[in-house]
């Protein structure tokens, strides 16, 4: 199937203790998905592996550095879940967990005028959680919408300077919410619309 919406990234960076302060990373998202159902009776089980592009960017002005602004980017992610979901006719309300993972960068640009000072990039493991709502519209065919909550915890990141020295470390806290629209064809299977 296929995936698209958008997604908010709460990310809080701080120095030896020391907070620089938080921001949201906004933006959208389109991606794709595979997986594998099976039903008994009205309770579905299944995996599913999704991997997403996304251009979710944010800032904030370093509140241990006020010529500075820490700003966050995350342009990719995938999710390893299993599900769990009740059916009703061609209706399916389903819950998913499993394991997230993020591409993030990071840069520290001056404040005002946004010339890189530092940039650090990192693939960040988490966990998600999910619930979602699936109809199933015409056979083999199905749609719905989803929301995740990833936990990406926190990580120590080393900065560069653009010439590549070292510029330090901040340790960075991250979690995110995705919010995205669904269609899925599902290969085999009866021929009347379900779930």
């Amino acid at each position: 199937g296929v995936n698209g919406g958008g997604g908010t990234s709460h990310t809080c960076w701080d120095i030896a203790g020391l907070s620089e302060g938080c921001h949201d990373a906004t933006g959208g998202t389109v991606g794709g998905q595979v997986g594998y159902r099976w039903q008994t009776g009205p309770i579905v089980f299944g995996v599913e592996a999704q991997g997403n592009w996304a251009d979710f960017t944010g800032d904030n002005v370093s509140q241990l550095f006020p010529a500075d602004r820490n700003r966050t980017k995350i342009d990719a992610f995938g999710l390893f879940t299993g599900q769990v979901g009740y059916a009703f006719n061609n209706v399916l309300i389903y819950m998913k967990g499993g394991a997230a993972v993020v591409d993030d960068k990071y840069s520290i640009v001056t404040n005002p005028g946004g010339a890189l000072l530092a940039s650090a990039s990192e693939t960040r493991w988490g966990g998600v959680v999910g619930v979602g709502f699936e109809y199933g519209f015409a056979p083999n065919w199905s749609a719905g919408l989803e929301y995740d909550h990833m936990f990406l915890g926190t990580q120590s990141n080393g900065f560069t300077t653009p010439a590549g020295a070292f510029a330090g470390s901040d340790n960075i806290k991250q979690d995110a919410d995705l919010f995205t629209a669904r269609v899925n064809y599902r290969f085999g299977g009866p021929i009347v619309a379900r779930y």
